[in-house]
């Protein structure tokens, strides 16, 4: 079983060498990977220049325009023979992007999560329902190897199937499991209904791939009977296992020794200090295959020191607020979705499963939000409902929108990431 001692003492040896990692990555991509090369003499740079942390700062930024543009494999840093393993992202917005890992790699990762894991409070003694898809996305498979790595018995149950799920929770007597947060609302209201809460050995839910807020874990933990925790990480650039909650909630544990982690203004570039929120950038230190050297990903959070009541000495990062381009902006005001959660959580009645509508019209645009309620209600309180939900979002955002309130069960539930915003005309 790893403890809180044996995580700590791994971050320590590796830190004190981040300076020649940060070389030897330079130079290996300098030499291996030439799109980043020609990035670095565009900004006047040679591998040379790089003696250490101190320099970071001055290296080009990577982005998934470049993991894109240099599809599948154009940026790999290793011979291809020494690929073991590919993973991809959904590409729903154009080709997907395609990360590579060597044998290393793989153990590497595995060791990582398992780290991760050990942060959140799992041991060898917990039964780990992985309730995440396998295949090219990295989630499944990164919790898979990290908690068999820790020594805790697996079971990879895949997406959806809910009855599946609980059948396996009930029978094997899960302990921890992972999925979506929006998958774990589900299943609470499925348990509810089935009344299967006391037969189950629930303790601790780990969750990822969307943004979610303080409100959605309140009802989450309410209706599981657990302590739900975040976790971050993303595949570009190794999968989760970037960053991980303890059980004091207090921000997500990091490991430098694997990862410098900068916070950027989304729109200078410039290198924020400790505490201003702004865009998180990745730079892998022990990546072999596909590594990447600042990496912007788009997502909004800070950094938080070293002091978390744990004990772990890890720096940390703050939960991610939503992503750069999740930002909608209705009639001249930025909203974030994380902010409509908020405000729909403050309505007593009002289920967490909801779509945001961006409505063109003409030049500008609208919000229409559609939410369900927790039980089946009369119109005259669905009605009712509506009012304290308009009010409340333009409470929380300052802008007018429409609502719309549906039955339970009425939005679809799926076991990976929730559709929450639609975009296109007035129908």
């Amino acid at each position: 079983m790893m403890n809180k001692a044996t995580c700590t003492s791994l971050s320590t040896v590796k830190e004190k060498n981040r300076d020649e990692a940060l070389r030897g990555l330079v130079e290996r991509l300098w030499s291996r990977v030439t799109p980043y090369r020609r990035k670095m003499e565009e900004a006047g740079m040679t591998a040379e220049d790089v003696k250490g942390l101190d320099d970071l700062a001055s290296l080009p930024f990577t982005t998934k325009e470049d993991l894109r543009e240099n599809y599948p494999l154009g940026l790999l840093a290793c011979a291809r023979r020494d690929v073991v393993r590919v993973h991809a992202s959904s590409g729903t917005t154009g080709k997907p992007t395609v990360v590579a890992y060597t044998e290393r790699d793989i153990a590497t990762w595995s060791d990582m999560m398992a780290h991760r894991l050990a942060v959140a409070g799992v041991t060898d003694e917990d039964v780990f329902q992985v309730i995440l898809g396998y295949g090219l996305f990295t989630g499944a498979l990164g919790f898979h190897w990290g908690a068999e790595r820790l020594g805790s018995m697996v079971v990879p149950a895949g997406g959806g199937f809910t009855e599946r799920q609980l059948l396996l929770m009930e029978d094997l007597a899960t302990t921890v499991f992972t999925s979506t947060p929006s998958y774990a609302l589900h299943l609470a209201e499925v348990i509810a209904a089935s009344d299967l809460a006391d037969r189950l050995s629930l303790r601790l839910g780990i969750f990822g791939a969307e943004a979610w807020t303080e409100e959605m874990r309140c009802r989450i933990e309410e209706g599981l009977g657990i302590v739900a925790l975040d976790s971050y990480g993303l595949s570009e650039v190794i999968g989760p296992g970037v960053a991980m909650e303890c059980p004091e909630r207090s921000g997500l544990h990091f490991d430098p020794g694997h990862f410098l982690i900068e916070i950027v203004d989304p729109e200078t570039g410039e290198v924020l200090p400790e505490g201003v929120p702004g865009e998180v950038v990745i730079t892998t230190l022990t990546k072999e295959a596909l590594p990447v050297i600042r990496y912007r990903t788009r997502d909004l959070s800070r950094l938080l020191g070293a002091d978390c009541p744990c004990g772990c000495g890890e720096p940390r990062l703050e939960r991610i607020k939503g992503r750069c381009d999740d930002m909608l902006i209705i009639r001249g005001v930025n909203v974030f979705p994380s902010q409509i959660e908020i405000a729909l959580s403050r309505v007593e009645g009002l289920a967490l499963h909801y779509q945001l509508q961006v409505v063109e019209e003409g030049t500008m645009k609208e919000l229409k939000v559609v939410c369900e309620t927790e039980f089946p209600l009369s119109s005259e309180a669905v009605a009712s409902l509506a009012r304290k939900a308009v009010k409340s979002i333009q409470t929380v955002t300052t802008i007018r929108s429409e609502v719309e309130l549906l039955p339970p069960g009425t939005l679809e539930r799926n076991g990976g990431k929730a559709l929450r915003v639609l975009r296109g005309p007035r129908a």
